[in-house]
C-alpha cells in the first residue's frame, strides 16, 4: 500500500491509486516476510564480505578491528539503513521520488540525497560489475584447473592476464550485466525476491562447508586467535577510521538501495527488527568468510595483510595446497559470485525504478536502457588496466575515479544529509508511525533512541568518515 501527502501527513493509498501517483500501472512489492529479509540481506551482503572485510581485518589487526567495526555499525550503518527503509516504505517511491514526497517539494534541497543515491548506484555498478566479472571468470578458471598452483607468481600471472585483456574484461562485465538485467526485468517479487530466497541459503551452506574444512587445518588455532583475540595495542587512529568507514559502506546504504527496497516492504514488516536481523546476518557472513580464510592463511604461511590481492591471488594458492582443493576453490568463487549478484540486483534496481516511475517507462525498457548505459560507461572502468589505462582524471583511472567519487564523496555526503534530515527536519511523528507500524509494535523507546542517534551521533561519525575519505582528517 502506498501513501500520499495531506494535511495529516502521509495517508494510505489503494494499489490502483499508487500506480497513478507513481506514473505507472502498479508497483511491485516483496510478497513474503522471509523474502523481505533475504532480499535486503542480499543487498547488504556483497564482495565486501568475502573480499574487503577479510582483507581489512587482516590489514588492521584482526579481533580489535572486528570489535570497533561492530560498535561502529550500530551507530553508523544501522541508523542509515533504518532511515532509508523508513522513508522508502512511507512514500512507496524511488530514491528521488521518495525525497520529493517526504520533503513536500519538487525543488527541495534535500532532493540531493535521492540524486546522489541514483548517481552512486549507477557509477558503483560501472566498476563493480567488472570486479564481479572477474569472480565469474574465476569460477570457469577454477573448474578448468587453470588456478591450481601453490606458486603465487602463477596465480598473479593468471589474474594479470585477465584484467589486462580487453576482450575478457568486456565480455565478463557484459555477461554480468545481462544476467542482472534479466532478473530485474522479471520484477520485484518474481525476479529479486525469488532469486535471493534461493541464493542466500546456498551462500550460507557453501560458507559453512568451507569453514568446517578450514577449521580442520593445523593452523586453525592461530587463525582463530587472530580473528577473535583482540590486541588493543593495535588500535591506532587509522584502524578506528578504517572500521568506521567499513561499517558505513558494508550495509549497502547511501546509494538509494534501501530506500528503493523499503518502498517494496510489506505494511506489517518490523523495520527496526528487520534491519537489525540483516545487520547481524551480514556480520555473520563476514565472520564466516574470515573463518574460512584465516586458518588456511596461517596454515600455509601466507600473510593475513595481503589486502585486496587476497581474493584473486592468495586464496587460489591456498586452495591449491589442500586435498580436493579444486572443489573447494570452485565452491568459494561460486559463493563470491552469489554475494556479488545479490548486491548488484539491489543497486541495479535503483536507477531502473527511477526511470520506470519518473518517465513512465516499462520495467523491461528501463532495465535495457540502464544495462546499455552501464555497458558503455562501465567499459571505461573495465578497460582501465588495458586500453584506457592512460585515460586519467585527477591522476585516477576511470575504475579508480568511479570508486573514489562514490565511496569517498557521494555515499558519505548522502548518508550525512539523510541522518540530518531524519533527525532534525522530518516530523518525528512520521518516523514513529513507520517504526511502530502505526502503534502496532510497542517500541517507542527504540524509536526515541534511533532519533537521538540520528541527531547527535551518526552525523558526527559520518562527517569524520567523509573528511577521512577526502584526506582532510
Amino acid at each position: 500500500m502506498a501513501v500520499k501527502q495531506g494535511e495529516k501527513g502521509f495517508q494510505p493509498l489503494t494499489e490502483a491509486a499508487a500506480g497513478k501517483v507513481a506514473g505507472v500501472a502498479s508497483r511491485g512489492s516483496f510478497v513474503t516476510a522471509i523474502g523481505v529479509i533475504t532480499a535486503t540481506l542480499g543487498s547488504a551482503v556483497g564482495l565486501g564480505n568475502i573480499w574487503k572485510f577479510p582483507s581489512l581485518t587482516g590489514l588492521n589487526g584482526g579481533a580489535s578491528f572486528l570489535l570497533v567495526y561492530l560498535l561502529s555499525t550500530l551507530f553508523v550503518g544501522l541508523p542509515v539503513m533504518i532511515s532509508e527503509l523508513t522513508i522508502g516504505r512511507r512514500t512507496r517511491a524511488n530514491a528521488i521520488g521518495a525525497l520529493q514526497k517526504v520533503a513536500g517539494s519538487d525543488r527541495t534541497p534535500w532532493l540531493v540525497i535521492g540524486v546522489l543515491g541514483v548517481l552512486s548506484a549507477f557509477f558503483i555498478l560501472a566498476f563493480y560489475t567488472e570486479v564481479a566479472g572477474w569472480v565469474f571468470a574465476y569460477i570457469v578458471k577454477s573448474v578448468s584447473g587453470g588456478l591450481l598452483s601453490t606458486d603465487p607468481a602463477v596465480t598473479t600471472g593468471v589474474f594479470t592476464s585477465l584484467i589486462t585483456d580487453p576482450v575478457q574484461s568486456l565480455v565478463w562485465q557484459w555477461l554480468v550485466l545481462v544476467l542482472v538485467g534479466f532478473i530485474i526485468i522479471l520484477g520485484v517479487s518474481k525476479g529479486i525476491e525469488q532469486t535471493t530466497k534461493r541464493l542466500m541459503p546456498v551462500l550460507f551452506a557453501l560458507l559453512l562447508i568451507l569453514v568446517v574444512r578450514s577449521l580442520t587445518l593445523p593452523g586453525a588455532g592461530e587463525g582463530l586467535a587472530f580473528l577473535f583475540k583482540p590486541d588493543f595495542s593495535l588500535l591506532t587512529k587509522d584502524v578506528l577510521l578504517a572500521a568506521m568507514g567499513l561499517s558505513f559502506f558494508k550495509l549497502s546504504v547511501g546509494m538509494g538501495t534501501m530506500i528503493t527496497y523499503g518502498s517494496y516492504y510489506r505494511e506489517d514488516q518490523n523495520i527496526p527488527k528487520t534491519a537489525l536481523t540483516v545487520m547481524l546476518a551480514d556480520l555473520s557472513v563476514s565472520i564466516l568468510a574470515g573463518l574460512a580464510i584465516f586458518p588456511a592463511v596461517f596454515t600455509f604461511g601466507y600473510e593475513p595483510t595481503a589486502g585486496p590481492s587476497l581474493l584473486f591471488i592468495t586464496i587460489p594458492s591456498i586452495f591449491a595446497s589442500l586435498p580436493f582443493g579444486s572443489v573447494f576453490m570452485v565452491m568459494f568463487f561460486v559463493l563470491a559470485a552469489i554475494a556479488a549478484l545479490g548486491a548488484m540486483l539491489s543497486i541495479f534496481e535503483v536507477p531502473v525504478a527511477y526511470l520506470n516511475e519518473r518517465f513512465n517507462i516499462s520495467r523491461r525498457t528501463s532495465s535495457i536502457i540502464i544495462g546499455v548505459l552501464l555497458a558503455l560507461v562501465g567499459s571505461l572502468a573495465a578497460l582501465s588496466n588495458s586500453l584506457t589505462a592512460n585515460l586519467k582524471l585527477f591522476g585516477l583511472t576511470m575504475f579508480d575515479l568511479f570508486d573514489f567519487t562514490t565511496s569517498n564523496i557521494f555515499l558519505p555526503v548522502g548518508g550525512l544529509l539523510l541522518t540530518i534530515f531524519v533527525g532534525w527536519i522530518w516530523n518525528p511523528k512520521e518516523t514513529e508511525d513507520e517504526l511502530t507500524n502505526k502503534g502496532v509494535i510497542k517500541n517507542t523507546s527504540v524509536v526515541k533512541a534511533f532519533i537521538l542517534i540520528c541527531r547527535f551521533v551518526s552525523p558526527v561519525l559520518i562527517l569524520i568518515i567523509l573528511l577521512n575519505g577526502l584526506g582532510l582528517f
